[in-house]
């Protein structure tokens, strides 16, 4: 039998077309910030590349920016390579890493298609109102964007750039995942406090589900064909099983949970809790959380690249992306913990920041 990690590892190979390394056998590991990196336009909302190596980070939650400005992070040097700016307030983003294209929505009811490559906007697509969360299905070619105002979900073809269809869903969808390998959509619904999913092939909703309140962001690990809502006023996260579209736990995170992100290499979800200034890990086997790591002030937007395994969580507040990574020192429990504290306080691995210690790790196991 194929493990999950191994699933993952293939799956994620085949939709990035990049080289994965094996996943670390170790669990649960503890975390440290490997790197503090400001950038500026109160950022809320993220994307990896993991093809490239590169994120992306677009505002949005809170203190709206006006000039609505990309930034273009190097997972490498952990800086800021390039400024796209869009000169108007940006909502989600999302990338496509088989094209190397990168999609953002936001203000103006528009969608701006930019090449990775070059950074320039190639495309502006007008959407429904208010579009906010955004989603890519690589072995598709096909974009998602969810329209609050509008109670629809926008379908967008990457080859042409156009709404090839608009799908009525319930009021107020805000977060979108795509599961590529069953070819199907998620969207959050805020106001019915619901979750509902669109067959990719039909268009049509197949499924709709109950959650928590207020559900906000949505990840779908492919691999184990499980789906997870972070609901913001329930402080807690949904999880739901793709094969029979029922809830099967609920998960108690911080404070107002924002962001959500999976690693499916790892089977691994990461939580932004907005009021807790945390992020809660959560094992996808037990269903626990299994650590829980002090960041920026009211993370809300939150990435996972799965060949590196690392995650990035935006600031709103302080305008900067933690770079968080596993901390691999030998042992467990407390001993392991003081060593990776250590480590960092030490200030040997790339980027460490200063007056970032130790404290900010915590592990449950």
């Amino acid at each position: 039998m194929i493990s999950a990690g191994v699933a993952g590892l293939a799956l994620t190979a085949v939709i990035c077309g990049c080289s994965v390394p094996a996943a670390p056998t170790t669990a649960p590991w503890p975390y440290r910030i490997a790197a503090i990196v400001a950038v500026s336009e109160a950022p809320s909302w993220l994307a990896a590349n993991p093809a490239t190596d590169t994120i992306y980070v677009a505002g949005g939650i809170g203190n709206v920016p006006k000039s609505g400005i990309i930034g273009v992070i190097s997972g490498r040097t952990n800086t800021v390579q390039a400024k796209i700016p869009l000169g108007r307030a940006l909502g989600g983003v999302a990338v496509d890493s088989a094209t190397n294209t990168v999609y953002v929505t936001g203000g103006l009811n528009k969608v701006s298609v930019i090449s990775g490559q070059t950074s320039a906007v190639e495309a502006t697509i007008l959407v429904g109102r208010t579009p906010g969360g955004v989603a890519v299905n690589q072995l598709t070619g096909t974009i998602y964007v969810a329209n609050n105002d509008s109670g629809t979900v926008a379908v967008i073809s990457g080859r042409t750039n156009t709404v090839t269809k608009t799908i009525p869903v319930r009021r107020s969808p805000f977060g979108l995942a795509v599961d590529p390998r069953a070819n199907t959509i998620w969207v959050t619904s805020e106001a019915s406090n619901t979750v509902s999913e669109i067959s990719g092939r039909t268009g049509a909703v197949t499924a709709t589900i109950g959650v928590g309140n207020h559900p906000t962001a949505v990840a779908v690990n492919p691999v184990t064909d499980t789906v997870y809502v972070a609901n913001l006023d329930s402080d807690s996260v949904s999880v739901i099983s793709g094969r029979t579209n029922k809830v099967t736990a609920t998960i108690t995170v911080g404070h107002l949970p924002a962001g959500l992100a999976v690693n499916p290499v790892t089977d691994r979800i990461y939580v932004a809790n907005a009021a807790s200034s945390t992020v809660s890990v959560i094992s996808g086997q037990t269903g626990k959380v299994t650590a829980t790591i002090g960041v920026g002030p009211q993370p809300h937007g939150i990435a996972a690249d799965p060949v590196t395994n690392t995650i990035y969580i935006a600031s709103a507040v302080d305008n900067t992306v933690a770079v968080l990574i596993p901390c691999q020192e030998p042992g467990r429990g407390p001993a392991r913990r003081r060593a990776c504290a250590a480590r960092q306080s030490a200030g040997i691995h790339r980027g460490d920041p200063a007056g970032v210690t130790g404290q900010d790790v915590v592990l449950l196991d």
